[in-house]
């Protein structure tokens, strides 16, 4: 691989940014598309494609055959509130790919044996993420009930375009969340991308069902973001 190419690669790694190594088969030229550019035609739709699904592979494109070797970073999943829905939902996503953080600053939650095998902080969400924000390839579960930890976190993730936000709560209570995130100087476009209610609609009631819920809909929105409105 070209160093300059290589060098930019290893930067958008750094940086967990999503991009796709392009390589002519037959004259062997490559270039590097990162996911916030814009391609035409035929190839732009298989790199489009190719960053949805994850995987590399030979394309027919504009009368050429192209290799597309993807490299996307590993998706995250922040989850505020160490509660029984966390303890179902945290092993489960791991089971998927997720590399998962369950954060709670209330230490009686936030214990390991409840959490066993989980990456636990028992810490304010502003401080637990101080070394690892939240970022595009992040999904934020907001489960607390509590708007002193949620809150937060739910506007660092707005801000930062993470591929999924979702807020656990009644309607009720979603209104007087919108109110304050509207004061806190969020748009309505972007309170709007909120999941609230939280996960799919399959009539969840247990912990477990509602975990199962907001898995899919994490998925959904990671892997089907034009339908879920996900970035």
């Amino acid at each position: 691989m070209d160093p300059q190419l290589l060098t930019t690669l290893n930067a958008a790694r750094r940086n967990r940014q999503a991009a796709v190594l392009v390589t002519e088969l037959e004259g062997g030229n490559a270039r590097l598309v990162m996911r916030s550019e814009s391609v035409a035609g035929d190839l732009g739709a298989a790199i489009g494609k190719t960053f949805l699904t994850g995987k590399s592979g030979v394309v027919e494109a504009d009368g050429e055959r192209f290799f597309l070797n993807v490299h996307l970073p590993s998706p995250r999943m922040v989850i505020i509130g160490a509660v029984h829905i966390s303890q179902a939902l945290a092993p489960m996503a791991a089971m998927t790919g997720f590399d998962v953080k369950v954060i709670d600053p209330r230490t009686a939650f936030a214990t390991q044996d409840r959490f066993a095998n989980v990456d636990l902080v028992a810490d304010w969400p502003e401080d637990a993420l101080r070394d690892r924000p939240l970022d595009a390839f992040t999904a934020l579960v907001a489960v607390t009930h509590d708007p002193k930890i949620d809150d937060w976190p739910l506007i660092s993730a707005l801000q930062t375009q993470a591929f999924y936000v979702g807020a656990l709560g009644s309607r009720k209570t979603h209104a007087k969340r919108v109110e304050r995130l509207m004061q806190a100087g969020l748009s309505q476009g972007q309170i709007a991308r909120i999941a609230a209610p939280i996960g799919l609609d399959i009539g969840a009631q247990s912990p477990e069902e509602i975990a199962v819920a907001i898995l899919a809909q994490t998925i959904a929105a990671l892997r089907k973001p034009e339908d879920t409105g996900g970035a």
